[in-house]
């Protein structure tokens, strides 16, 4: 490898803009923000919501579940 090419490897802190998590990588940079972390992101707590589905797949699923209950009576 040539030398004085690569940047320097540190150990870097990361730190949770949104709820102020910290934790340590390795990284080119000292130290890095980022504005969700694992901590504090719905997906990974689990407290993931989502929102009512409208569209083309529940516009199907309801056409579906009417036709079935046509079908039932």
């Amino acid at each position: 490898m040539k030398k004085d090419i690569h940047p320097e490897y540190h150990r870097a802190k990361v730190t949770c803009m949104t709820c102020g998590n910290t934790f340590e990588t390795g990284s080119t940079l000292k130290e890095i923000k980022v504005d969700t972390c694992s901590n504090c992101h719905s997906f990974y707590t689990g407290k993931l919501t989502f929102t009512a589905d409208t569209g083309r797949v529940a516009k199907f699923n309801k056409k579906v579940q009417d036709s079935e209950a046509k079908k039932n009576k």
